[in-house]
């Protein structure tokens, strides 16, 4: 169990993270997660528990490792640390996999800043050592995918979609004088999860079968055979899902977004409730309703995405 004591918050990102029985690790892996998670204990030891002191405490060992050093593009060696959760007896590991998600970042800073910006922060050669490095390691792990996938200053719609209205957990923060750090969080069943991805990709297909895709936004011309780019990101997200073993939980966690948010927006923010909503409607034919929910939620993000340019 992690604890931590810090003025350090995290950064204002969410994460979809996925936790993997230990029976789904090959030896000599399975062994090793086992004894890690016997030494450092569960992170959470039921389902509405956060595992955000444990966030915390990565996000601190980030910071220790990019403070007074020249800027790396990446970590010398893959982190040998997960987020440990216990449900039922049954002990779900979800490795960090830093090193992996560097790579990942360095893919979205590469295509998000301009040139001389990018220079500045991480200079080409830095750049290009990484990229030669991340060519060689895929050649021999070329089925490598993350446990976690982060975004920043927003949940992407596609996110909700595994998750129904009972998943929530809300931990308002510090209770009976301890340091409980403030989280919201979805967790979920695997199965449970596909299925529900699986349903509002077929919803989304005959929507636009139908001649659009968004709801309120009219026909949408397309050549045939081509998905529209919400389509394709419901998909990857499924495909995503498809990697892990059919026995794990997926988790949704706010992370630094609760400390945006403020504690009265989080009280009654459900996001993941209105695209259930939503995807309903869109089935039964009610494409107002549809309208409506997915303009409620886009629109609520959009402010919170704005937030990214305020000083």
């Amino acid at each position: 169990m992690t604890t931590v004591r810090t003025s350090v918050l995290p950064p204002y990102a969410a994460h979809l993270r996925v936790y993997e029985p230990l029976a789904a690790y090959p030896e000599p892996e399975r062994a090793r997660w086992q004894a890690y998670a016997a030494a450092h204990g569960p992170d959470a030891t039921a389902p509405e528990h956060s595992v955000a002191p444990a966030a915390l405490a990565e996000q601190r060992r980030a910071l220790a490792d990019v403070v007074g050093r020249t800027p790396r593009a990446l970590p010398d060696r893959e982190s040998e640390l997960a987020f440990v959760r216990q449900v039922d007896g049954v002990t779900y590991v979800c490795p960090w996999a830093t090193r992996l998600r560097s790579w990942q970042a360095l893919d979205e800073l590469r295509a998000s800043l301009p040139v001389a910006l990018l220079d500045t922060v991480l200079p080409p050669v830095a750049r290009a050592a990484a990229v030669a490095e991340k060519d060689r390691w895929q050649a021999g792990h070329p089925d490598a995918r993350p446990w976690i996938l982060t975004s920043r200053w927003e949940v992407p719609l596609r996110w909700f979609l595994p998750f129904g209205a009972e998943d929530r957990r809300f931990v308002p923060g510090s209770a009976e004088g301890r340091p409980v750090p403030a989280a919201l969080f979805y967790l979920t069943p695997m199965a449970q999860a596909r299925r529900r991805v699986a349903r509002a990709y077929r919803a989304l297909r005959e929507r636009e079968g139908q001649g659009g895709l968004l709801p309120g936004r009219g026909p949408v011309r397309r050549p045939v055979g081509r998905s529209g780019p919400l389509v394709q990101e419901v998909e990857q997200i499924g495909r995503w899902l498809e990697e892990f073993h059919p026995r794990s939980l997926v988790e949704l966690d706010y992370g630094g977004l609760v400390h945006l948010l403020g504690p009265e927006r989080l009280a009654v923010e459900d996001s993941v409730a209105e695209v259930e909503s939503g995807l309903l409607a869109l089935r039964s034919g009610d494409e107002a309703g549809a309208a409506r929910a997915y303009e409620s939620v886009t629109a609520r993000w959009r402010q919170v995405l704005a937030l990214r340019h305020a000083s």
